[in-house]
Protein backbone atom coordinates (compact mmCIF):
# COMPACT_ATOMS: atom_id res chain seq x y z
CA UNK A 1 0.00 0.00 0.00
CA UNK A 2 1.49 3.34 -1.00
CA UNK A 3 1.53 6.21 1.48
CA UNK A 4 -1.24 8.27 -0.16
CA UNK A 5 -3.54 5.23 -0.32
CA UNK A 6 -2.87 4.51 3.36
CA UNK A 7 -3.72 8.10 4.29
CA UNK A 8 -6.94 8.37 2.29
CA UNK A 9 -8.28 4.92 3.24
CA UNK A 10 -7.53 4.97 6.97
CA UNK A 11 -10.58 5.30 9.22
CA UNK A 12 -11.17 5.41 12.94
CA UNK A 13 -12.46 1.88 13.50
CA UNK A 14 -14.98 1.51 16.33
CA UNK A 15 -15.46 -2.25 15.86
CA UNK A 16 -12.22 -4.13 16.44
CA UNK A 17 -11.66 -7.84 16.90
CA UNK A 18 -8.80 -10.29 17.01
CA UNK A 19 -6.10 -10.42 15.99
CA UNK A 20 -4.20 -7.43 17.28
CA UNK A 21 -0.45 -7.05 16.82
CA UNK A 22 1.66 -9.00 19.29
CA UNK A 23 3.95 -7.13 21.66
CA UNK A 24 6.84 -7.89 19.31
CA UNK A 25 4.99 -6.64 16.22
CA UNK A 26 3.84 -3.52 18.07
CA UNK A 27 7.46 -2.81 19.06
CA UNK A 28 8.59 -3.33 15.46
CA UNK A 29 6.00 -0.88 14.12
CA UNK A 30 6.81 1.58 16.90
CA UNK A 31 10.46 1.55 15.87
CA UNK A 32 9.33 2.76 12.46
CA UNK A 33 6.93 5.33 13.93
CA UNK A 34 9.69 6.64 16.20
CA UNK A 35 11.48 7.99 13.12
CA UNK A 36 8.82 10.74 12.91
CA UNK A 37 10.10 14.32 13.40
CA UNK A 38 11.44 14.65 16.95
CA UNK A 39 13.71 17.63 17.60
CA UNK A 40 16.58 16.36 19.73
CA UNK A 41 15.42 12.73 19.43
CA UNK A 42 14.06 12.97 22.96
CA UNK A 43 11.23 10.43 22.55
CA UNK A 44 9.22 12.14 25.33
CA UNK A 45 6.62 9.37 25.44
CA UNK A 46 6.04 5.79 26.47
CA UNK A 47 3.36 3.23 25.68
CA UNK A 48 1.56 0.91 28.09
CA UNK A 49 -0.02 -2.12 26.38
CA UNK A 50 -3.21 -3.46 27.95
CA UNK A 51 -4.58 -6.85 26.94
CA UNK A 52 -6.71 -9.68 28.26
CA UNK A 53 -7.63 -9.57 31.94
CA UNK A 54 -5.72 -6.31 32.40
CA UNK A 55 -8.50 -4.59 30.42
CA UNK A 56 -10.94 -5.55 33.19
CA UNK A 57 -8.67 -3.94 35.82
CA UNK A 58 -8.61 -0.78 33.74
CA UNK A 59 -12.41 -0.82 33.43
CA UNK A 60 -12.86 -1.43 37.17
CA UNK A 61 -10.62 1.51 38.05
CA UNK A 62 -12.50 3.86 35.78
CA UNK A 63 -16.00 2.73 36.77
CA UNK A 64 -15.26 2.60 40.51
CA UNK A 65 -13.18 5.73 40.99
CA UNK A 66 -14.21 7.74 37.94
CA UNK A 67 -17.72 6.59 36.95
CA UNK A 68 -18.09 9.46 34.47
CA UNK A 69 -14.90 8.41 32.69
CA UNK A 70 -16.77 5.72 30.80
CA UNK A 71 -18.96 7.64 28.39
CA UNK A 72 -21.36 4.87 27.29
CA UNK A 73 -20.75 1.39 28.63
CA UNK A 74 -17.99 -0.09 30.84
CA UNK A 75 -17.94 -3.09 28.51
CA UNK A 76 -16.60 -0.81 25.78
CA UNK A 77 -13.26 -0.83 27.61
CA UNK A 78 -13.07 -4.58 27.09
CA UNK A 79 -13.85 -4.59 23.38
CA UNK A 80 -10.53 -3.84 21.66
CA UNK A 81 -8.08 -6.74 21.88
CA UNK A 82 -5.25 -4.25 22.42
CA UNK A 83 -5.52 -0.93 24.17
CA UNK A 84 -2.26 1.03 23.92
CA UNK A 85 -2.08 3.93 26.36
CA UNK A 86 0.19 6.82 25.39
CA UNK A 87 1.92 8.55 28.28
CA UNK A 88 3.48 11.91 27.48
CA UNK A 89 6.71 12.19 29.50
CA UNK A 90 8.24 15.57 28.64
CA UNK A 91 11.75 16.46 29.73
CA UNK A 92 11.27 19.56 31.90
CA UNK A 93 13.66 22.46 31.52
CA UNK A 94 15.09 21.06 28.30
CA UNK A 95 16.13 23.44 25.53
CA UNK A 96 13.48 21.76 23.34
CA UNK A 97 10.24 23.37 24.58
CA UNK A 98 7.42 21.19 25.82
CA UNK A 99 5.15 22.10 22.92
CA UNK A 100 7.72 20.66 20.49
CA UNK A 101 7.97 17.51 22.58
CA UNK A 102 4.18 17.20 22.44
CA UNK A 103 4.22 17.74 18.66
CA UNK A 104 6.82 14.96 18.33
CA UNK A 105 4.61 12.60 20.34
CA UNK A 106 1.61 13.37 18.11
CA UNK A 107 3.67 12.88 14.93
CA UNK A 108 4.88 9.51 16.18
CA UNK A 109 1.32 8.42 17.00
CA UNK A 110 0.01 9.34 13.56
CA UNK A 111 2.87 7.46 11.91
CA UNK A 112 2.04 4.42 14.07
CA UNK A 113 -1.62 4.56 13.01
CA UNK A 114 -0.56 4.64 9.34
CA UNK A 115 1.75 1.66 9.82
CA UNK A 116 -0.98 -0.31 11.60
CA UNK A 117 -3.43 0.45 8.79
CA UNK A 118 -0.94 -0.55 6.11
CA UNK A 119 -0.63 -3.94 7.86
CA UNK A 120 -4.38 -4.50 7.90
CA UNK A 121 -5.06 -3.48 11.50
CA UNK A 122 -7.61 -0.90 12.55
CA UNK A 123 -7.32 1.67 15.31
CA UNK A 124 -9.20 4.50 16.94
CA UNK A 125 -7.86 7.28 19.15
CA UNK A 126 -9.71 7.68 22.46
CA UNK A 127 -9.36 10.61 24.85
CA UNK A 128 -12.02 12.13 27.09
CA UNK A 129 -12.06 11.57 30.84
CA UNK A 130 -9.78 8.59 30.42
CA UNK A 131 -6.95 11.13 30.22
CA UNK A 132 -7.81 12.94 33.45
CA UNK A 133 -8.61 10.01 35.74
CA UNK A 134 -6.61 10.25 38.99
CA UNK A 135 -7.36 6.61 39.73
CA UNK A 136 -5.89 5.58 36.43
CA UNK A 137 -2.74 7.62 37.09
CA UNK A 138 -2.14 5.58 40.22
CA UNK A 139 -2.92 2.27 38.53
CA UNK A 140 -0.43 3.03 35.75
CA UNK A 141 2.26 4.31 38.17
CA UNK A 142 2.57 7.58 36.29
CA UNK A 143 5.25 9.96 37.51
CA UNK A 144 4.75 13.63 38.33
CA UNK A 145 4.84 15.62 35.12
CA UNK A 146 3.58 12.74 32.98
CA UNK A 147 0.19 12.98 31.23
CA UNK A 148 -1.98 10.38 29.62
CA UNK A 149 -2.66 11.64 26.09
CA UNK A 150 -5.12 8.92 25.19
CA UNK A 151 -5.66 5.34 24.20
CA UNK A 152 -5.03 3.84 20.81
CA UNK A 153 -7.47 0.94 20.55
CA UNK A 154 -6.10 -1.61 18.09
CA UNK A 155 -7.43 -4.76 16.45
CA UNK A 156 -8.71 -6.08 13.17
CA UNK A 157 -11.65 -4.23 11.59
CA UNK A 158 -14.49 -6.01 9.79
CA UNK A 159 -13.55 -6.97 6.26
CA UNK A 160 -14.96 -4.84 3.49
CA UNK A 161 -13.96 -2.51 0.69
CA UNK A 162 -11.82 0.39 1.83
CA UNK A 163 -13.37 3.58 0.48
CA UNK A 164 -10.99 6.35 -0.45
CA UNK A 165 -11.83 9.41 1.56
CA UNK A 166 -12.43 12.47 -0.65
CA UNK A 167 -9.62 14.97 -0.42
CA UNK A 168 -10.85 18.12 1.35
CA UNK A 169 -10.73 21.61 -0.08
CA UNK A 170 -7.82 23.26 1.71
CA UNK A 171 -7.50 26.28 -0.56
CA UNK A 172 -8.29 28.66 2.31
CA UNK A 173 -5.58 27.03 4.46
CA UNK A 174 -2.59 27.75 2.23
CA UNK A 175 -1.09 31.07 1.27
CA UNK A 176 2.10 32.01 -0.52
CA UNK A 177 4.39 34.57 1.04
CA UNK A 178 5.95 36.96 -1.45
CA UNK A 179 8.75 39.29 -0.49
CA UNK A 180 7.89 42.96 -1.06
CA UNK A 181 10.77 45.36 -1.73
CA UNK A 182 11.41 47.57 1.26
CA UNK A 183 9.99 51.07 0.92
CA UNK A 184 12.82 53.57 0.80
CA UNK A 185 12.76 56.45 3.23
CA UNK A 186 11.84 59.91 1.90
CA UNK A 187 14.83 61.59 0.33
CA UNK A 188 15.82 58.80 -2.04
CA UNK A 189 18.24 55.92 -1.74
CA UNK A 190 20.67 55.93 1.13
CA UNK A 191 24.27 56.31 0.15
CA UNK A 192 26.84 53.90 1.41
CA UNK A 193 28.76 55.15 4.42
CA UNK A 194 31.79 57.10 3.36
CA UNK A 195 30.64 57.63 -0.23
CA UNK A 196 31.10 61.12 -1.71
Amino acid sequence: MDVMTAIVTRRSEKVLGEPAPSDEEFAYLLRGAATAPDHGRLRPWRWILVRGDARAALARTLTTREPRAVEKDPASLLEPPLRALLVFAPLPGHKIPEWEQLAASCSMTHALMMLLHARGYGSIWRTGRLCTSHGLRGLLHMADGERLLGSLDIGTPPKGPRQRRPLPDISDRVSVFEAVPAVRAAGGPREAAGAE
